[in-house]
């Protein structure tokens, strides 16, 4: 016999299969049939401390999914055809990377193990641009939707690449129609999915643009609803001043702006100058501009040594750098310019004290290889010579992109940044090819194969600097939100079931500067799109992730 409830009683809908048909409409004082609850789910996770990501406590329950997205929440009767025990585990959205640098990985490896093993489940590229000119973005996502990933992945694209198709490394200004061009090609990027235009303006030919070029190319990207993220112009004593710079090129273009790793690198500024970025950024948001920033949780960061060389020096390119650097003319000119800095140079090694804060992790060349894990300042005494000539002997010497970490950054500020509410997390690192491998760049830093956990475990147990809820919002809903990912962050029925089941007291980064390929604990089970892609601690080999595009895909046409 068929049960039947009045209208009210109807609560139950919203947690129905989604292969059930639209609820029947019912008139007041009429009755209606109870839709009948689905026998069998894909995935049912049971007795969960089940964090929504939105920064709410736990509540205690079990979560259904099925197609890919979570379709009940509370108790569940139904049994799934995989079942998870999450009993005094935690139950968050999967977290998201907002600044990863998978990009050129994920087409030889979609299985991204660091990444899923921390916990990540999202991750947005795309600092650099992406590993193919704006016209090959099609191919280059359907490839990686042919091959699989294991996590979803969405990029930008740089206007760096717009200027390098147009100009070369060439040091100048474009003219009207060179600037036009360089316009063509960004609006070719968002059309075919990029989710905005980044810089790195501390690289040259990055270094070479000035605010107005950025402005203009900007506006083609905002016309798409794109985004404006950026390694800024100077993260050491002028880092308010490019901050500044960001807000204004997002304001003009009108486009939201997001800072990629906020840090101080400047000793003198350390437990100062956030607070000046805070105001600043803070300001910017009173008046209406939509800037935030995200932000890695180790003091050191890491990029090629190349970077201590001023920019001028780099224009044309590699093989230029070194012919330069060949001659002791330009040699004592460039040792005068770590004295008296160099206009439109970031000078790191003042922002790491000195050479005794720059430490060689990839050398490149056989030869060189001894001298890794070992500071400029100590390879330079080793050898007898000025840690400046060492440290470009090593460049030029290099078979690839010599690589370095610099410890800059102070514990302080980074507890300050990670208070601030619009701060989120991202890594800048990338996805391994094949664990025991460094990342595409070529660094170990431990933030490849940690960062995300060290949120929870330093921040949230150790230094109790966040709350484990907001820890989760910063790394689930407020990416999300930033990103412009209206389906993915939270756990709420109807969302794509991205998952990361964790037992806290057992949450660390194991990860460290002298062993960065460490994985962390902690991490049990990592579901994407409703998928076990980490089971109990080991990859499944499952390959579920989707392509992520940005608004401008949508918005374009479908070709006849």
């Amino acid at each position: 016999m068929t049960r039947h409830l009045v209208l009210l009683c109807l609560t139950t809908w919203a947690c129905a299969s989604p292969r059930a048909s639209a609820p029947p409409i019912a008139t007041p004082g009429h009755v209606v049939p109870v839709p009948r609850v689905p026998t069998e789910y894909d995935v049912v996770i049971r007795n969960g401390r089940v964090l929504d990501g939105a920064g709410n406590p736990w509540i205690l329950a079990d979560v259904a999914i099925a197609n890919g997205r979570f379709v009940e929440i509370g108790r569940v009767e139904a049994r799934g055809r995989t079942e998870i025990d999450a009993r005094g585990k935690y139950v968050a959205p999967g977290w998201i990377d907002v600044m990863d640098q998978s990009g050129s990985v994920l087409p030889r490896s979609g299985l991204a193990e660091n990444k899923l093993r921390m916990g990540v489940t999202t991750a947005i590229g795309g600092e650099g641009g992406t590993p193919v000119p704006a016209s090959g973005i099609p191919e280059y996502f359907a490839m990686l939707e042919r091959q699989g990933i294991s996590i979803n992945f969405g990029t930008y694209f740089s206007q760096t690449q717009t200027r390098v198709a147009v100009l070369g490394r060439q040091a100048r200004a474009p003219t009207a129609d060179e600037l036009t061009r360089m316009r063509a090609i960004m609006d070719t990027a968002m059309r075919h999915g990029a989710m905005g235009m980044t810089t790195a303006l501390i690289y040259p030919p990055s270094s070479y643009t000035t605010t107005d070029e950025l402005v203009e190319v900007g506006r083609t990207a905002a016309q798409h609803g794109g985004i404006y993220a950026s390694h800024i112009r100077g993260e050491g004593k002028e880092v308010v001043q490019a901050v500044r710079e960001a807000i204004e090129v997002g304001e003009r273009a009108g486009m939201p702006v997001e800072v990629f790793h906020l840090k101080v690198a400047y000793r003198p500024g350390w437990g100062i100058l956030m607070d000046s970025v805070r105001q600043v950024i803070e300001a910017a948001r009173a008046r209406g501009v939509d800037v935030a920033a995200d932000m890695y949780v180790y003091t050191a960061g890491g990029t090629g040594l190349e970077a201590t060389i001023p920019s001028w020096a780099h224009e044309g390119g590699a093989d230029s750098l070194r012919a330069r650097l060949a001659r002791p003319d330009v040699r004592a000119r460039l040792k005068r310019e770590l004295e008296t800095g160099s206009p439109g140079w970031w000078n790191i090694v003042e922002a790491a004290g000195g050479w005794d804060g720059i430490v060689l992790v990839n050398a490149r060349n056989p030869a060189n290889a001894k001298h890794q894990t070992k500071t400029i300042t100590q390879i330079a005494r080793e050898a007898g010579r000025d840690p400046a000539d060492v440290a470009w002997d090593l460049v030029t010497q290099g078979q690839g992109r010599v690589m370095a970490i610099y410890h800059m950054m102070s514990e302080g500020d980074i507890e300050t940044a990670l208070r601030f509410p619009w701060t989120s997390i991202g890594s800048d690192a990338g996805a391994v090819v094949q664990v025991g491998v460094p990342d595409a760049t070529g660094l170990p830093h431990p933030r490849s194969f940690g960062n995300h956990v060290r949120v929870i475990a330093r921040y949230v147990k150790e230094k109790k600097t966040l709350s484990l809820e907001e820890a989760v919002r910063k790394m689930t809903s407020w990416p999300a939100t930033r990103m412009r990912l209206a389906d993915r962050g939270v756990i709420r029925v109807g969302t794509w079931a991205d998952v990361t089941i964790f037992d806290l007291d057992a949450l660390d980064d194991r990860a460290s500067y002298e062993r960065p390929t460490e994985f962390p604990t902690g991490i049990e089970w990592v579901l994407v799109n409703g998928v076990v892609v980490i089971d109990r601690g080991r990859h499944t080999g499952a390959k579920p992730g989707h392509v992520l595009r940005g608004q401008g895909w949508r918005s374009t046409p479908a070709t006849p």
